[in-house]
């Protein structure tokens, strides 16, 4: 593949990443493992209030194809498969779950050195259909995507953006709901090894006259360790500890908060990953 401008979904997603990735206020365990044929084989129990849940997935990997299948406590059965070059610079993703015949969804990605676009259908009768396309290089990048719904015939979204990183920060804007909402962010890293950063992130929505500004940062305690934490100007505070117990192996503990109504009681999350 290319190194071009990626793809429209990478816009704002580093900031994104750290303001909400590993923040949650659930119970989850996963556990994987590995086998000599690169099989890849991941059990995951998760407790959401009082809901349980469980799912397994496996991952295969021959050739130029990838194959994926999760099968969760619903009965479902959720298969990908993503096939690269079969096309020069070209990656196609296929996917359908089963017994929801009409999930079954097609995408294909292309990526050139000033440009990546990508298409993507619902395979039924009258498909929603995504368009993305993205411009510039892996240092600037300007995109847009488009949803149209072929049965009402009309556009579900429309959206753009652009982009500017450097090896220690990335500024993101979007103007994104069909024109209705801005969003701007920016991240810089102090470490060259991007374990200890600052993120600032401004969301304007226009047609309620509503502002959210969040503040977040991540510190490395040591090379097992790190802290994150993240306040926005309703209130809401969240703080996550995260250490690694074995090479690859996580546990984490997140909490919420809302600092407007210290009587409610705070959220907390706990997460155990573990891989051989």
């Amino acid at each position: 593949m290319s190194k071009g401008p990626g793809l429209f979904t990478d816009i704002g997603k580093k900031a994104k990443d750290l303001l909400t990735r590993d923040y949650n206020s659930d119970q989850k365990f996963s556990i994987s493992t590995y086998s000599a044929s690169g099989v890849a084989l991941t059990s995951t129990a998760l407790k959401k209030g009082g809901v349980h849940a469980a799912d397994i997935a496996t991952q295969y990997k021959y050739k130029n194809a990838l194959f994926d299948v999760k099968i969760d406590t619903d009965s479902s059965v959720l298969t990908t498969v993503t096939l690269t070059e079969i096309l020069p610079s070209t990656k196609a993703i296929a996917s359908f779950k089963v017994p929801d015949y009409n999930s079954a969804k097609l995408e294909v990605q292309y990526f050139h050195d000033h440009a990546t676009v990508t298409a993507a259908a619902a395979l039924k009768q009258n498909p929603l259909i995504d368009i993305t396309a993205t411009l510039g290089s892996p240092v600037i990048s300007f995109g847009a995507e488009a949803g149209y719904d072929t049965t009402s015939k009309t556009f579900t979204k429309y959206n753009a953006g652009i982009s500017v990183t450097k090896p220690d920060a990335c500024l993101s804007i979007i103007l994104g709901d069909k024109g209705d909402s801005l969003k701007a962010s920016y991240l810089h890293h102090f470490d060259e090894f991007k374990r200890t950063a600052a993120v600032g992130e401004v969301y304007r929505k226009f047609s309620t006259n509503e502002n959210t500004i969040t503040v977040g940062g991540l510190y490395a305690i040591d090379h097992s360790t790190s802290v994150k934490a993240k306040l926005n100007n309703h209130g809401t505070l969240g703080a996550l500890l995260q250490h690694e117990v074995l090479p690859r192996s996580l546990v984490t503990v997140s909490s919420e908060i809302d600092t407007k109504a210290l009587e409610k009681h705070p959220r907390f999350g706990l997460s155990l990953a573990l891989k051989p």
